[in-house]
């Protein structure tokens, strides 16, 4: 579901899709660290969605089309809505607490901009230093 879904979504997006356009993925800071046990399948599939990142951002540069993933770290969510979990993860985040979904909606909308432009194939982390 990981990535099938986007992989999917990106197939009947592009038609559509011209100069300009943007593809902005969500992925997870758990492509570049699994932290803890059991995380091993899904870190899998948020590695992949970061490597079909940087493959289509050649495919797709031709046609002037952009393509990035975000990959946020430890977020406040309701997913994630749990005190002693959210004690486990802040002595990891250097800036000592959980990301906010704003945080993370800003750097989408960064990158849905013209000021990101020049920037494709990337996987960007945003993560309160979680990967420091």
């Amino acid at each position: 579901m990981n990535l099938r879904a986007v992989f999917v979504a990106i197939q009947a997006a592009l038609p559509h899709m011209g100069p300009g356009g943007r593809i902005i993925n969500t992925g997870s800071v758990t492509a570049d660290r699994a932290a803890f046990a059991g995380s091993a399948v899904y870190s899998m599939t948020k590695g992949a969605l970061a490597a079909l990142t940087r493959g289509l951002a050649r495919d797709l540069g031709p046609r002037g089309i952009a393509i990035y993933t975000v990959q946020p770290g430890p977020t406040e969510t309701d997913i994630n809505d749990n005190e002693a979990l959210r004690e486990r993860l802040r002595p990891l985040i250097a800036l000592g607490g959980m990301g906010r979904d704003t945080e993370i909606a800003g750097l989408v909308a960064f990158l849905a901009g013209t000021e990101a432009g020049f920037i494709t194939g990337a996987a960007l982390t945003i993560d309160g230093g979680y990967l420091a």
